[in-house]
């Protein structure tokens, strides 16, 4: 069961809005109580002009760090690509007291509680959807949302009230939602993608050279 959503930026840490997330979580908490076992806050600065979306939290990643991407390899190779294009600043040491700071940049997921299997349900995504409508629209400067992968990209077009049909997922593709608005697809930056190099290095550099020319 799904229950009704409310439209505040991050959830609570004891959410129930979803039956599966919430026991799941507290099956990992049996094996693992000193892991963050939580709905994941967004991390970033609110007045920046990129918002990242993932799709939802890695149990041995951000579930037990509690930090977006932080704990494992698609951290190492965002907060790196981050940093190398400044939207990042510090030294990421993939926990969340490394004093990382990102002032070009918020990340989020579209489902912020870390799913069996890493695959959140439907209902799952509608719930958590008023969460990534929220962060979108506390953000006054944003110009580019840059979305990695499909479930990341479908969810932000729905919290945007945006058609999908118009907007298919392409890797390195944009698309104008409004004149001062842009989402970019990425493939996401999993290990699985860039062990079958379905995602190179390169390639996602090359998203973020497409980011600066949109904030050019």
């Amino acid at each position: 069961m799904v229950m009704k959503t409310v439209s505040t930026c991050n959830p609570p840490a004891n959410c129930r809005l979803c039956d599966r997330l919430k026991a799941f979580r507290l099956d990992i908490k049996k094996d693992h109580p000193d892991w963050f076992n939580a709905p994941v806050p967004s991390f970033g600065n609110n007045d920046a002009e990129v918002l990242i979306v993932g799709l939802a939290p890695g149990i041995t990643g951000a579930n037990r760090t509690g930090r977006p991407f932080t704990g494992d390899y698609a951290g190492d190779l965002l907060y790196a690509t981050l940093l190398k294009f400044g939207l990042a600043s510090g030294t990421y040491l993939a926990r969340p007291d490394d004093g990382l700071e990102l002032p070009g940049a918020m990340i989020t997921n579209a489902v912020r509680c870390v799913p069996p299997q890493n695959k959140p349900i439907g209902a799952e995504m509608t719930a958590c959807r008023p969460f990534l409508k929220a962060t979108i629209e506390q953000m006054p400067n944003l110009r580019v949302i840059l979305a990695l992968g499909l479930i990341a990209h479908n969810n932000t077009l729905s919290a945007l009230d945006v058609k999908r049909a118009p907007h298919k997922f392409a890797h390195n593709s944009a698309h104008e939602i409004t004149g001062n608005l842009t989402l970019i697809d990425s493939y996401h930056c999993s290990r699985y993608n860039t062990n079958t190099r379905r995602l190179t290095t390169q390639m996602f550099e090359d998203v973020f050279v497409h980011i600066g020319e949109k904030l050019s």
